[in-house]
């Protein structure tokens, strides 16, 4: 298994051209850690480069300015991260198992060891039963699952997950919490997860990475004092609600200003 990485994002800014090719600042002089082993999560009001950011990570967008890189020992000849991304992205014509077995494929290994390496995280994610059902054939937590099973199969030093559970119901969304954060116990990955939400930041991430509205800059690094596993009854204990309350805080005016701009 390929051990986690540090992920590193040093001064980091991104501007693009919209479609009626105005300049557009996406980010400007981002920086912050994800250590080896952590689960970050980044939050900030809409349209302030949280996807971009990920992006960059991915290798899909450059940076206008400063640099994202990973310290460690990286997986050779292949991408140290993989995506979870919001929408299930799954290929309707494939099986559950052929899903997550898509990555391997790529990868060049043999029929016989990708279907080994696939069973083993279908079990991971719950999904024994379902290796030959269709996407369409599944609720959408359980496409949710296969989403994470596909990325785990590569074996990223990194996973990116650009606010995988936000197109789910409140009781999927928290049942899939407490999935991801038991598959992260038993695999200790490097975690970068993107949210609009704060509860569900601050109930899942060892720190909290808020971001201003566009350009999206840091505003603070906040730590959580929670220890884990994490449960539910933490909901209420005073370093989730101080956190909570904290980050609020911090985007309040900045989700009002850019809910603003997006009317205007």
């Amino acid at each position: 298994m390929t051990r986690p990485v540090k992920v590193v994002v040093r001064d980091v800014s991104h501007t693009y051209r919209d479609r009626s090719g105005q300049s557009v600042e996406a980010l400007a002089g981002v920086t912050f850690t994800v250590e080896a082993e952590e689960l970050v999560a980044v939050v900030g009001p809409s349209g302030c480069g949280k996807s971009t950011l990920l992006n960059m990570l991915a290798g899909l967008l450059s940076p206008s300015a400063g640099g994202v890189g990973f310290e460690g020992d990286l997986p050779a000849g292949r991408p140290p991260t993989a995506m979870v991304f919001q929408e299930f992205a799954l290929f309707p014509w494939r099986t559950v198992q052929a899903n997550v077995e898509f990555g391997l494929e790529e990868a060049g290994l043999a029929t016989p060891e990708r279907r080994a390496i696939a069973r083993r995280f279908i079990e991971l994610t719950g999904l024994v039963g379902f290796e030959g059902k269709y996407p369409h054939q599944l609720s959408g937590g359980m496409r949710q699952r296969v989403g994470i099973a596909r990325a785990l199969a590569v074996d990223p030093a990194v996973l990116l997950m650009d606010e995988p559970f936000s197109a789910l119901d409140a009781q999927t969304r928290q049942l899939m919490q407490e999935e991801l954060l038991a598959i992260w116990e038993r695999t200790r990955k490097t975690i970068l997860y993107v949210t609009h939400n704060i509860h569900e930041a601050v109930w899942m991430a060892d720190r909290v990475v808020v971001l201003s509205r566009r350009p999206g800059r840091v505003l603070e690094i906040v730590p959580v004092e929670l220890k884990r596993p994490r449960t539910e009854a933490m909901l209420g204990q005073a370093g989730f609600v101080g956190a909570v309350e904290r980050i609020w805080a911090l985007i309040k005016s900045q989700a009002r200003e850019a809910l603003r701009e997006s009317v205007a």
